[in-house]
């Protein structure tokens, strides 16, 4: 009997394994400059990708966003373009947690801030114009999401 790819090289005990269900939110997160839009990316270490955490009990989507924004940046002034949102769901196995499902709600932003109050979850940032975040992006998720966002502001810059 074929083994597929997720079980592939694992012994099988014929127990299902329990999976954990996370919820984040987050930003795909620009500002207007005389070049431009500039979106921001966060360098967490090991990847780029866009500010963004879990949901805390009692939060919705867009709270926990704008919370995770401002500890993870220092921004407080953020608004919400053209009613943008989009999940992104992926998994992944975790030491501590075993397997993870995911899904990440993003919403697009604008903000006038440049300077950025960088939270210790973090290692750098950069404002990049829509290629250079294209290519800085870890991920193709992450990407597509970039692609998504640029897409929807085409017709407001």
């Amino acid at each position: 009997m074929a083994k597929d790819s997720q079980t592939k090289g694992k012994k099988s005990t014929g127990k299902k394994r329990k999976v954990r269900r996370e919820f984040s939110a987050g930003f795909v997160i620009f500002r207007l400059t005389p070049k431009g839009p500039r979106f921001l990316l966060l360098d967490y270490g090991k990847h780029w990708d866009y500010p963004k955490g879990h949901l805390e009990d009692g939060e919705t989507a867009w709270q926990a966003a704008v919370r995770e924004l401002r500890e993870e940046t220092g921004i407080r002034q953020v608004d919400r373009v053209d009613r943008f949102q989009r999940n992104m769901h992926y998994a992944f196995d975790s030491k501590k947690k075993g397997r993870v499902a995911k899904t990440v709600t993003y919403f697009l932003g604008r903000t006038r801030v440049e300077d950025i109050e960088l939270s210790d979850e973090h290692v750098g940032y950069a404002w990049l114009a829509y290629e250079k975040a294209l290519r800085r992006l870890t991920h193709d998720n992450a990407r597509d999401l970039l692609t998504a966002a640029w897409k929807t502001l085409g017709p407001t810059l």
